[in-house]
Formats: structure tokens, sequence, C-alpha cells
């Protein structure tokens, strides 16, 4: 058996182990959109540290922990901070998570995440609907020897972000009053941020917002045949396009500033997810 996958089984054995919660939606927050967790109707929380052999998050305002519970009737699991590339983990083990939820029983991939806006119509503040990714110097997850039990070896990328679920949320946010950019999500590996040079680089490939995960969890999710979906919190003006020196403390800030229509749009949709 392939050794991921074998990694990936033990994790589940140890997550069976403490709850039997069947999940069909699986939520990832991203920096400074933790809070929402508040919002969801909690039955179990786990600490990824309890988990043997998964990864642990390490980066300021990522609590590093599963949460199950329910938004309105719809069984969530939600990742309290998650996993990156640039914390020094194999791209395998930063999927690991998603391909976990996978395993027990979400069927559907809700991604969120801070970026900074390479779209110069863009503020600080705006919530983009992911339409479609690039991904820029992070290894794709899917290097290696393939995951049978999971996907086939080469999955198809013409749709990742399904089609009904985009749909579904540019309908809530019209319903509701909230202004919704749309446009094209870059990941590059971080932890540093974008020079200058590389923001003019991404504007020329056609990226309207750039960050330091989510694109490697939606190929992983795609391949393993989750429907996905993407929210970003352009949290700043990218380098060059903003004089001030850019801070993670500016991106927790933004989150906050956004933080109402945020949680409003994600319990709206997920509470109309047909799982």
């Amino acid at each position: 058996m392939n050794q991921e996958y074998e990694k990936l089984l033990r994790c589940l054995d140890r997550v069976r182990q403490k709850t039997d919660f069947i999940p069909r939606v699986a939520l990832v927050l991203g920096s400074g959109l933790g809070d929402y967790a508040q919002d969801i109707q909690i039955e179990y929380e786990l600490p990824y540290g309890d988990i043997a052999g998964f990864p642990v998050s390490t980066v300021p305002g990522h609590a590093g922990k599963f949460i199950f519970g329910r938004i309105d009737q719809v069984p969530v699991v939600c990742m309290k901070g998650r996993v990156h590339y640039y914390e020094g983990y194999p791209v395998s083990d930063v999927v690991l998570p998603i391909r976990l939820m996978k395993l027990m029983g979400a069927g559907i991939l809700f991604l969120t995440n801070a970026a900074g806006g390479v779209n110069s119509s863009f503020h600080a503040g705006d919530l983009m609907l992911i339409r479609d990714h690039i991904s820029v110097f992070a290894p794709n997850p899917l290097i290696g020897e393939n995951i049978e039990e999971l996907g086939t070896r080469f999955p198809d990328m013409s749709a990742v972000y399904d089609g009904e679920l985009q749909h579904l949320i540019r309908r809530k946010a019209a319903e509701h009053g909230i202004f919704l950019q749309q446009g094209i999500y870059a990941q590059l590996t971080g932890p540093s941020f974008e020079s200058p040079a590389e923001i003019r680089m991404l504007r020329l490939l056609g990226c309207d917002a750039v960050g330091m995960s989510t694109v490697v969890e939606a190929i992983a999710a795609n391949h393993c045949g989750m429907r996905v979906c993407g929210i970003s919190c352009i949290s700043n003006l990218a380098a060059g396009m903003n004089p001030s020196p850019l801070s993670h403390k500016e991106v927790q800030e933004a989150a906050d500033m956004a933080a109402p229509h945020f949680k409003k749009l994600v319990t709206e949709t997920i509470k109309d997810m047909k799982v």
C-alpha cells in the first residue's frame, strides 16, 4: 500500500477513536478568519496535535484544530488553522488534512484565505470568489506515486472550482447585499511576501489575488473527487501597489474588517449546499 495512504488511514483511525461524526462539508479557515468557528454548533473539537503523524499549524492566528459541528443543519468539519508549505512540511503533509476530511465523509470543500490584491480595482476588506487558480513555484501535491484509492493519475483540472457552487455563492452575495469581487488566485510558496517584480509578473499572467495556500489543497481535493469552492479576503494591496510595508498584522486587521460579511456569506452558502 502507498505509504502516504497508510499514513492517511492511521490519521483517520485516530479521528474515529475520538468521534464518529460524519461531515458533509469541509471548511478551511484562512488567516484572521478563525473566529468564524464561534458560529458553528460545535459537537466536538480535536487538536491536530492529538492525531499521531498529523502536521501541526505553527502560524499565529491559526489555532490548529478540527471542529466538528453543524451550520444550520449541515454537518461540517472545520479546519481552524491550515498547514502551509512554507512551514517546512512536505506538500503531501500540507494536503493530508484535505484528503482526511474526504475520508471522513465530506464531499464539498469550501476554501478560504487571506490574499493580497493584485487587481488594481480591489481594496482591503473586499471578498473575492475564486474562479480559477495558478500555482507559481509551489510543488504539485500529486507528484510521486499516485494514490489509486483517491483518484486517477492524471486528473482533469478544467473545472476545479465547481460551477454550481460558484453560482450559489454569487446568488447569496446578491441576496444579502454583499459586494463580491471575482478572480484568479495565485499561490506562491511564501513565507516572504511577493516582490513588486513578482506582482507585475502575476498581473501579466492574469492573476487578481495572491497568497501562500489554497491551490495545492484545491488540486488534492479535485483529485479525490471533492467539489471545491473558495473565497479570498483581500487583506491588502500587493507589493508595489501600496506605499506601506506589508505585515501579517495588516492581514489580520483586514480580516476583522471583512468578518461580518464573510461570516454571513459562508453561513448562507453552506445552508443551501446540496450535500
